[in-house]
């Protein structure tokens, strides 16, 4: 009957609308919830089968659910430097614990970028949702597969240990004065016997007395500080060449063949215009050798190496010495520079724009820790919607692609940022009044129809 069609029409109207008040209410309520994509109840009509001319059954109406997840939120900055955005396409992957995750466990997928570090350690989001990240290997790579989802696990910032960066590099900025008398022992100075000056640094009843020293702090392999000394003393047989020794002081830190912690002994040569001729300097074991130093590790068998007692490993540091000159200036110390830390303690979690999380460190160190990953699917409005502002995969979304952040047509990683709702409330209000409009419409056919039925009921009076 056709009042009966238009009733259950009414009613389908009641249904279709209130699944849209629905939708319009968690848009609402969700406006301030990072990176939450709106949802929206679109209406499709139902057709019936007209089975007698002339006579027309209402079909009525139903709502389709639509996600609009890949609509881009507004990316917005933060005060914390855990805090992640995506510019672009991608999801972070998740899970729902941190430790002991496994290739069962599901993974989840989200924008929402609002991590911060648990008591255990882990970056985990407001809705208490583990990011994943590959790990940094021994070697500073990272084993990136794009569909194996094992490779990645829960990133935790703690649990690192201290950070010591040994000394490998110093720059010395100096000047030897090239006005500068020959000393009176220069005479009798033999770096190979008790004349020497590292014997003199031992002893000063000892040795030759040097010109000038520049003193250097290294850092071993256990952040312990170690003193190096260079010392120079003017030669008589050329104007632009003085006798130069590298020692440890105290001798007693390295073990050496030679004179007591004596590492190094040769000339320094400068050219005319006062720059060091390294080519013709032999201080490194022969004109032309590089400058460094080489010590091999405590307990080994070879010389120069550290202390047996000290038990740290071996180094090699380099020495820059283009700015060590020769002018008619006072022998002066202008700067020393290295590049080695002793212990430090983590202050500050840091992730740029690749995905790259690393731990700074107060001696200023920089530990690599993980890379996050971002999962991309061919038609991202498929996915599941799961709570915790997450999704899940599913057929209509397709395969997803795990890449690197900015790779492949995944969306760079926007640090200290966060991505904020794409709810409009302007939209939202004006679809509301639509919506409860609709709804007494809708109300009004069933009303109707009823006193329709009535007075049909009524006829038989």
């Amino acid at each position: 009957m056709s009042i009966n069609s238009a009733m259950l029409a009414g009613v389908s109207g009641l249904v279709a609308n209130s699944s849209a008040l629905a939708a319009i209410s968690d848009n609402i309520a969700n406006v301030n919830t990072v990176a939450y994509k709106r949802n929206q109840v679109n209406f499709a009509n139902i057709v019936t089968a007209q089975s007698v001319k002339g006579k027309y059954s209402a079909g009525g109406v139903q709502g389709i659910t639509r996600q609009f997840v890949s609509q881009q939120g507004l990316i917005q900055s933060s005060g914390s430097s855990t805090d992640l955005a995506i510019s672009g396409d991608g999801f972070f992957v998740v899970t729902d614990k941190g430790a002991g995750v496994t290739p069962a466990d599901a993974r989840k997928f989200t924008r929402q970028g609002s991590f911060s570090v648990d008591a255990d350690g882990y970056l985990v989001n407001d809705s208490r949702l583990y990011l994943q990240g590959w790990p940094v290997k021994a070697d500073g790579t990272f084993d990136i597969n794009p569909s194996d989802l094992s490779k990645m696990t829960a990133i935790n910032v703690k649990n690192l240990g201290a950070a010591v960066a040994p000394t490998k590099n110093v720059g010395i900025s100096a000047n030897l004065d090239k006005g500068g008398v020959i000393s009176a022992g220069e005479a009798a100075y033999d770096s190979t016997t008790a004349a020497s000056m590292a014997d003199y640094a031992a002893d000063p009843t000892t040795g030759t007395k040097p010109d000038f020293t520049i003193e250097m702090n290294v850092v071993d392999s256990t952040g312990g500080s170690r003193k190096v000394t260079m010392a120079f003393l003017k030669s008589s047989a050329n104007p632009n060449e003085w006798h130069a020794e590298i020692y440890a002081v105290p001798a007693s830190d390295v073990s050496v063949a030679g004179r007591p912690g004596q590492l190094a002994s040769g000339v320094v040569t400068f050219n005319q215009d006062g720059s060091i001729d390294l080519a013709n300097t032999t201080l490194f074991g022969g004109a032309g050798n590089p400058p460094q130093l080489v010590l091999d590790a405590s307990g080994t068998a070879t010389q120069p190496r550290w202390d047996d007692g000290l038990g740290i490993a071996a180094q090699t540091i380099d020495l820059d010495l283009n700015k060590l000159t020769q002018y008619a200036s006072t022998s002066t110390v202008n700067s020393i520079t290295t590049d080695g830390a002793g212990p430090g303690n983590i202050v500050a979690i840091n992730v740029d724009e690749d995905g790259i999380v690393s731990a700074v460190y107060d001696n200023s160190q920089i530990r690599t820790i993980a890379k996050v990953g971002i999962a991309t699917f061919p038609n991202p409005d498929g996915l599941q919607q799961v709570s915790g502002n997450a999704y899940r995969p599913t057929l209509a979304a397709g395969n997803f692609v795990i890449k690197e952040a900015g790779a492949g047509g995944a969306g760079k990683i926007s640090p200290s940022s966060l991505e904020a709702s794409t709810v409009d409330l302007s939209s939202e209000f004006t679809g509301l009044i639509q919506t409860q409009k609709a709804y007494s419409a809708s109300s009004k056919i069933i009303t109707t129809a009823d006193q329709m039925l009535e007075e049909l009921i009524n006829i038989k009076r």
